[in-house]
């Protein structure tokens, strides 16, 4: 339905000294902080994981070499959605305004939309780390989690999982900063090799910048009356954080691992505008459109708690 002069009253009349509700600042393309981003040609793009090899074991003198055999483990899909949007103003609304081109307005107001949306698509990969309802392509969660709380590993094809949680959740401190550090070091390939994860980004709700400061700033141990170093930030144990506004839970946090084909974006079109009137009625409307897709590959580019409660 098209915006007419009936929603817009004050803007036709004189005496009016501002118009406000369209011009707040935006945060950031946080969700760039994220993922790693790809282009694609078609509907959807897959990924599959593979298996290498097990270790080398020792050859007797005479004896035959022993061949290992490689397989696939498992395939992520990505499906690109369509997102889009648009407005319509009157003929006489668009003559009889006063103060400021509606168009331009409007304009402005609809690329806020679209970028809020695609701020919201982004974060709600982690918003949903602990959910089953959102399986990856090795049928766990993103963080592994099921439905009681109670922490899944990923499997391997060479047995065993890798776990990329807690126990059970832990706030964000010291003591679950380092735990975490620890357990991202053990992590194994679908073989059994260690492969050498450390973390590399911190991502945070807001609520927790202030910990996060005090964790990573201080020279000091943080929270401590020891006269000890802070080897959070004497080693350099997370290089970066970053806080992300679109985050639901307020106890949850994450550490992005240096393991690639982690979280990703894929770019299948990119956002256009495009505007018509229409001949019968003079009606002028505008359409934002842009398709993409939001996921993860490899479930180790990521550990998370969900918190304590």
């Amino acid at each position: 339905m098209a915006i007419s002069r009936s929603q817009l009253l004050k803007e036709l009349l004189p005496g009016l000294n501002a118009l406000f509700g369209l011009e707040y600042k935006r945060y950031g393309e946080e969700w760039k902080e994220l993922f790693e981003t790809e282009s694609s040609e078609r509907s959807f793009e897959e990924e599959t994981k593979l298996s290498g090899f097990g270790s080398a074991p020792v050859k007797s003198e005479g004896s035959a070499i022993e061949y290992d055999q490689a397989q696939e483990a498992f395939t992520a899909r990505y499906t690109h959605e369509t997102v889009a949007l648009g407005f319509s103003i009157t003929e006489e609304a668009l003559e009889d305004n006063l103060y400021d081109s509606l168009s331009t307005r409007y304009t402005k107001a609809l690329a806020r939309a679209m970028s809020y949306t695609k701020q919201v698509k982004g974060a709600s990969v982690l918003n949903n780390a602990f959910s089953q309802s959102y399986l990856g392509g090795d049928g766990v969660s993103l963080c592994g989690v099921n439905s009681s709380g109670t922490r899944v590993g990923h499997p391997l094809v060479g047995g065993g999982v890798n776990y990329n949680s807690p126990t059970v959740g832990v706030d964000l401190n010291e003591t679950s900063v380092e735990a975490a550090t620890i357990q991202i070091a053990a992590w194994v390939d679908e073989r059994g090799l260690l492969i050498a994860a450390k973390p590399r980004k911190l991502v945070i709700p807001p609520s927790y910048m202030f910990v996060a400061e005090r964790l990573f700033g201080s020279t000091l141990r943080p929270e401590s009356a020891n006269n000890d170093v802070n080897a959070l930030k004497e080693m350099g144990t997370v290089p970066s954080r970053t806080v992300n506004h679109f985050l639901t839970d307020t106890n949850a946090w994450f550490l992005l691992t240096d393991v690639p084909n982690g979280l990703k974006h894929f770019n299948r079109v990119s956002m256009s505008t495009n505007m018509d009137g229409d001949f019968d009625t003079g009606n002028v409307r505008y359409k934002a459109r842009e398709r993409y897709s939001f996921g993860w590959s490899d479930p180790m580019g990521i550990w998370g708690s969900a918190g304590s409660s």
